[in-house]
């Protein structure tokens, strides 16, 4: 179910006066059968993976508490482990590692011919089980109490507005928040009502009118102007950015109006003036994720700067390829993999070079942020690109300023629209490093009811009302 389809609409508004009528158990019950209809909207068959994963994860969480033998803990929850790694294994990344194989026998010489296997890859699969990991890797590390009531753990995986494309919310602070009954504040219903609001602007107004530009560019690499290509490769970059932090937003917002604080997913990302800032920045939820699962778990930066480096891209390396089941996305995270790698050789070298030609701080932070703007938005290319000759072009074309020409682009309406678009996001983002806007809203009604009705208006004027799938589903 889309946050932007009329069946979430009609959903929302039958489960929001229950949910606000009940109490107790039967309000949890509420939320998880809300949860499993909303889920189930898309192809029912894959609730059988959530309550797999549940299953196996509470139960295994229950022996691991119970069990003070270090090597039955460590056995159990690599049982946790496999369960859900194995999901993402066959549905996302069979194919994927099979026609990799074959083509790399075929180059090898073998001249047989294997038929794609073709899987249904279940919304959400890589987000809902990353969650559920999280939790019995806590459990083992003695980090979390188990939680032993099985319908609040199931609650918790299932929760519908972050279930599909997060925020990836720890067990630690998710789980507690089922303990009780949240209340439905005035400030809450507000403040989510504004956040699920500032997420449909991202989306429906900005991150979809950008959507046909993109698209046509990265369909026609070898004919189109490279100054045309360029201002795709721009505005896929602030196409994610509405898209996924649009969703984020709106799932956060949608969990702030039930009473559920989600945290934060995105916060500013393209005024970030280093990659790792960036990082801090963008996804917040999944690089945290990678940080606290995997980067600490090699190593950190505990042994040594060459395997510090070495944690680093195999952290990188393995994020891009939890992002999708394609090489061009490995290479996106060796790509960023490379620039925080980068970013720590050369650090200690800028900081000198800057202080004995005494930049101001103010030109430098600018200068900073265009660089790591670039450079993302050429790891960008990859991400977005079908594959690698498709990305290749385009790179070559515009760095060779191959057939540049500013007239010779396109949909000059949809470029003037575009670059309004994103001038607006980008000047109202600025501002709330100045100003706390949200709260201002908050506490003077007028403003806020003001604020919302240029939201709705802005929707209503710049949307596209395509029913287009958030982009962060497919991973």
């Amino acid at each position: 179910m889309l946050f932007n389809s009329l069946a979430f609409l009609v959903f929302l508004a039958a489960f929001f006066p229950l949910y606000a009528a009940l109490r107790g158990r039967t309000r949890l019950w509420l939320i998880l059968a809300g949860s499993y209809l909303f889920y189930g909207w898309w192809d029912w068959r894959f609730l059988s993976l959530i309550a797999i994963s549940t299953g196996v994860d509470y139960v295994v969480g229950l022996k691991i508490d119970a069990s003070q033998d270090d090597a039955r803990r460590k056995r159990l929850m690599w049982i946790s482990m496999a369960v859900n790694l194995g999901f993402l294994a066959v549905f996302k990344y069979f194919g994927f590692f099979t026609e990799s194989l074959v083509a790399a026998l075929q180059a090898a010489g073998w001249g047989g011919r294997l038929e794609p296997l073709h899987i249904v890859l279940p919304v959400g699969i890589s987000f809902y089980t990353f969650q559920t990991m999280s939790y019995t890797i806590d459990v083992y590390r003695r980090r979390l109490p188990v939680e032993r009531d099985l319908l609040r753990f199931a609650c918790f995986v299932a929760f519908f507005p972050q279930l599909v494309a997060g925020p990836i919310v720890r067990a630690a602070h998710l789980l507690p928040q089922f303990r009780v009954d949240q209340p439905l504040r005035w400030e809450n219903l507000l403040r989510g009502a504004q956040m699920m609001l500032w997420g449909y602007v991202l989306k429906v107004g900005m991150a979809d009118s950008l959507a046909a530009f993109v698209d046509n560019n990265f369909e026609h690499v070898h004919t189109l102007p490279s100054s045309s290509l360029a201002l795709g490769v721009f505005f896929y970059a602030f196409q994610i950015y509405g898209d996924f932090c649009g969703y984020s937003l709106i799932a956060i917002g949608l969990g702030r109006v039930l009473g559920f604080d989600l945290g934060i997913n995105f916060d500013r990302p393209y005024f970030s003036k280093s990659f790792s800032e960036f990082w801090q920045r963008w996804h917040i939820s999944l690089s945290s994720w990678l940080r606290d699962y995997l980067y600490i778990s090699l190593g950190g930066n505990r042994h040594g700067v060459a395997r510090t480096y070495r944690n680093l891209m195999l952290t990188m390396l393995l994020g891009g390829l939890w992002h999708g089941a394609s090489w061009t996305f490995v290479v996106w995270g060796a790509l960023h993999g490379g620039y925080l790698v980068v970013q720590r050789l050369a650090g200690p070298a800028w900081r000198r070079l800057m202080d004995a030609l005494r930049v101001p701080r103010t030109l430098e932070s600018v200068g900073l942020i265009l660089v790591v703007f670039l450079f993302t938005c050429l790891a960008w290319v990859f991400f977005r690109a079908p594959d690698f000759d498709t990305a290749f072009t385009l790179i070559r074309r515009v760095v060779t300023l191959d057939g540049w020409s500013l007239a010779a682009v396109p949909a000059k309406f949809q470029v003037i629209e575009g670059l309004a678009l994103i001038a607006f996001v980008v000047a109202a983002e600025a501002l709330s490093f100045r100003v706390r806007l949200a709260d201002a809203i908050v506490r003077r009604p007028v403003v806020a009811t003001l604020a919302g009705a240029a939201a709705l208006w802005f929707i209503a004027f710049f949307g596209t009302f395509g029913g287009d799938a958030f982009i962060y589903f497919q991973f």
